[in-house]
């Protein structure tokens, strides 16, 4: 068996509150990787400041699958409603449509490309693994590789935490399995895109996924080492510690209901 895989210890982060200062610190990276919490509709429009200020040859939306990013033609990505339809994102799970129009809309002038991962292949990763899911690839992207085993244990902390503590140990490393899966797809499409249309690529995704200790940044390090990366991480509250990301910025939380209520 391949040796495990052991991930360099994150960087320090650096807080930045405006979206042009941001662009500015990231120039000549190859790759930004723009995280967020997926229904704070401050998070979307810095991502949006972002995007027009870095002026990237490419998008990568983790929300989009590769089939459906290959239908958002610039007509459609003009009409709101009619793109809204398209992608049928009423019934994806993702939030209002409202809060992703801004960023879908530059399809208008730049390719986008989807990396959302159907739900068979999660499940399949959940059961066979990710390498096994991903397919003849999985190597390029460390998937044939297992965790370090402290890596291992906090991952699967982190996804009983994020499951409000409600899961059976047995299965937390079936959720592993299924990130690192959904890491994968990301870190493949940003390539792709980089490789089709020169840099800088930007990717729409959460905040797990643009970690640089874990998520997307140190999958791209082991397919592409000399491919430069930078991270935002997006918070609604300063974070404590140390943050595995280059840069973070925080807005104010939404009231929301208890994530937790639904495990009671």
């Amino acid at each position: 068996m391949s040796a495990a895989l052991v991930w360099a210890a994150p960087l320090h982060a650096e807080p930045v509150d405006d979206a042009e200062a941001f662009a500015v610190a990231s120039r000549g990276a190859d790759v930004v990787i723009l995280g967020e919490v997926h229904d704070n509709p401050a998070h979307h429009v810095f991502q949006a400041a972002a995007i027009a200020a870095l002026a990237p040859t490419a998008l990568v939306f983790e929300m989009l699958t590769p089939e459906e990013a290959a239908l958002v033609t610039p007509d459609l990505a003009a009409d709101a409603g009619a793109l809204r339809a398209a992608l049928d994102w009423d019934a994806s799970g993702w939030p209002d449509f409202a809060m992703y129009y801004p960023l879908l809309a530059f399809g208008e002038d730049l390719p986008l490309y989807g990396a959302e991962v159907p739900r068979e292949d999660a499940r399949a990763a959940f059961g066979a693994g990710a390498a096994a899911a991903f397919g003849s690839d999985a190597a390029r992207f460390g998937l044939d590789r297992p965790l370090d085993p402290e890596d291992q244990a906090t991952r699967e902390a982190e996804q009983q935490e994020a499951h409000c503590g409600a899961l059976p140990g047995d299965i937390l490393p079936g959720f592993v399995e299924a990130q690192r899966l959904r890491d994968a797809m990301l870190a493949e499409a940003a390539l792709a895109a980089l490789e089709a249309h020169g840099a800088p690529v930007v990717v729409i995704t959460g905040n797990g996924h643009a970690r640089r200790d874990q998520g997307v940044p140190a999958l791209l390090a082991i397919a592409a080492e000399g491919v430069s990366v930078t991270t935002l991480g997006q918070f609604e509250a300063a974070p404590d510690g140390p943050v595995p990301f280059d840069f973070w910025t925080v807005a104010e939380p939404i009231d929301r209901p208890d994530p937790c209520a639904a495990f009671r």
